[in-house]
């Protein structure tokens, strides 16, 4: 058996090199779905669209039924809830493979605006879940024209 001098300082170098290559993966990590699930395989993609006067935010839940789903909306985000039940098919003879999740899932998504929780519109068609939400009139953008022609009054008179 040889003797190997232990290098401290090579260890630590390494170290280094790994967490730093962690570090430099993590917006990809953070971009998939699965991570941001908390253990339970799946939650549904979505996108959102935002417009001065509403806020578009459409889930992906192929597969489920509207009475499947559980649609939570606040000031400040959107809570969907579901289950993807499992159905149970008896088979003797033959292979069975499935790639498909189920279970419940959740998914909280955080609104870039406040809107008017009470006036949500919705849609759920062919597995999309479409909801408008209409931005709280606080929150919509508000224009003001400046005029550049106006002189600018200095103080004392001058101008």
């Amino acid at each position: 058996m040889a003797i190997v001098r232990w290098q401290p300082l090579y260890e630590l170098n390494t170290l280094s090199r790994e967490m730093n290559r962690l570090f430099e993966q993590l917006p990809q990590l953070m971009d998939t779905p699965d991570l941001l699930n908390q253990g339970n395989g799946w939650v549904p993609a979505i996108e959102v669209k935002e417009s001065d006067a509403e806020i578009i935010l459409r889930a992906e839940v192929p597969g489920l039924r509207a009475e499947d789903l559980d649609v939570q909306v606040t000031r400040n985000a959107v809570a969907i809830s579901g289950e993807h039940r499992y159905e149970k098919k008896t088979e003797d003879k033959g292979y069975f493979h499935s790639e498909f999740r189920y279970g419940k899932f959740q998914r909280i998504v955080p609104l870039p605006s406040k809107v008017e929780n009470e006036q949500v519109q919705a849609e759920f068609k062919d597995g999309i879940l479409t909801l408008t939400l209409p931005k709280a009139a606080d929150e919509r953008r508000k224009v003001f024209r400046v005029d550049l022609n106006q002189p600018k009054q200095l103080e004392n008179g001058q101008g």
